[in-house]
């Protein structure tokens, strides 16, 4: 008389490094660092237009690309504390703000620049949330 039995299976462990202390890895200053140097390169260009530099399109472009970094390193630096819609949202709110910010630069309207933001906003929250949630362990 057979009996039903159920056969150990092996999981695979996946092979993870340890994590740094406080978690900073060079990844997490390096990204920020290089999108807020994109920023602030694309802010002074647009302000720019084709004519001569000036002080004001420099600092406007340095505060714009260092505002832009502290922020995107603070969010990278809780992002793994936040929920997962709070997680998409927070990529959402940094994509959709550069470029309505970049967007208004051109000297279009309030409502056109707050308008594309949200777009890219939505978009970006909704590709976010699907990669979130489909690669969450």
């Amino acid at each position: 008389m057979a009996t039903h039995a159920t056969m150990p299976t092996r999981r695979r462990q996946h092979a993870r490094t340890p994590a740094r202390e406080g978690g900073h890895t060079p990844l997490a200053w390096a990204v920020p660092v290089s999108l807020g140097i994109i920023l602030g390169f694309w802010a002074f260009y647009i302000q720019r237009d084709g004519g001569t530099t000036t002080d004001a399109q420099i600092v406007r472009g340095v505060v714009s690309g260092v505002a832009y970094a502290v922020l995107c390193y603070a969010f990278v630096m809780i992002r793994r504390a936040l929920p997962r819609e709070l997680r998409a949202a927070g990529y959402a709110l940094l994509a959709g703000g550069a470029i309505g910010y970049l967007f208004s630069l051109n000297g279009n309207s309030v409502f056109s620049s707050s308008g594309l933001g949200l777009v890219v906003g939505a978009g970006t929250f909704v590709a976010m949330f699907y990669m979130i949630y489909t690669h969450e362990e």
